[in-house]
């Protein structure tokens, strides 16, 4: 079993298209995508084009449920603007997507946790703003209810990988189309990559254990940097074009 997990794709099909053409050229068929694809100041109408056509199991992320169940008043400076380039065809397709699943038996998907989409799991920011590693008591406990053998969840667009102490394997893949971004819940804190490649990770059950691969892509991120600092996100323009928020 071999396949290809991507997340927070937020509107960057440059990045995205990179992605995947990497994922073909390693002969994977396979892709589970782990949520908040469109939200950003950048393209997320020519994502979902591709989202749409891409044969893919898909979770939705706190960002894609945004774009559902607030009118455009109400949504923040990333979502409203992905939500003015939807049709009500693609907003369908967005609702129909779980928000947890389980891919062929053995992978447990999510964006977050499996009760939240906006709680870090692999991940504690601190009252300082530092972002760290949980503890394993801490992650273990949103997975006390999960049988298979491999978790994947996103939302941090933190590449990470921790082994459970009963073996179980969480893997957080990284963003394709993010690598930096700025919050202010449970505290303000920013989180950065260091580079602007777009994320993924290819994992693979060999003899009975689960190996994990993670991919930095790289592809035009000047283009979408200049993009986003059109579209008034100069943070977001820094985040793609270097990795760093400033």
């Amino acid at each position: 079993m071999r396949f290809a997990a991507i997340a927070d794709i937020h509107g960057n099909y440059l990045a995205l298209e990179s992605v995947l053409a990497d994922i073909r050229a390693l002969g994977i068929t396979d892709i589970v995508n782990l949520g908040d694809m469109l939200s950003g100041p950048l393209d997320a109408r020519r994502t979902i084009e591709i989202l749409m056509t891409l044969d893919a199991v898909h979770v939705r992320g706190n960002h894609d449920r945004y774009l559902l169940d607030r009118p455009p008043e109400k949504m923040g400076s990333w979502d409203r603007p992905a939500h003015a380039q939807l049709n009500a065809a693609q907003l369908d397709w967005l609702r129909v997507q779980p928000m947890t699943r389980v891919f062929r038996d053995r992978v447990f998907l999510c964006h977050a946790t499996p009760g939240s989409d906006e709680v870090y799991w692999l991940d504690t920011v601190h009252a300082d703003g530092a972002v760290a590693l949980s503890q394993p008591d801490r992650i273990e406990q949103f997975a006390e209810d999960i049988t298979q053998s491999l978790i994947l969840c996103a939302h941090t667009h933190l590449a990470r990988a921790v082994r459970l102490r009963d073996g179980r394997l969480i893997v957080n893949p990284g963003s394709v189309g993010s690598p930096g971004f700025r919050d202010k819940h449970p505290f303000p804190h920013v989180v950065e990559a260091g580079t602007p490649h777009a994320r993924y990770a290819i994992l693979e059950f060999v003899s009975g254990v689960w190996q994990v691969t993670f991919r930095h892509i790289a592809y035009d991120h000047e283009a979408m940097a200049a993009l986003a600092r059109r579209n008034g996100q100069p943070e977001l323009a820094n985040a793609l074009a270097t990795g760093w928020i400033a």
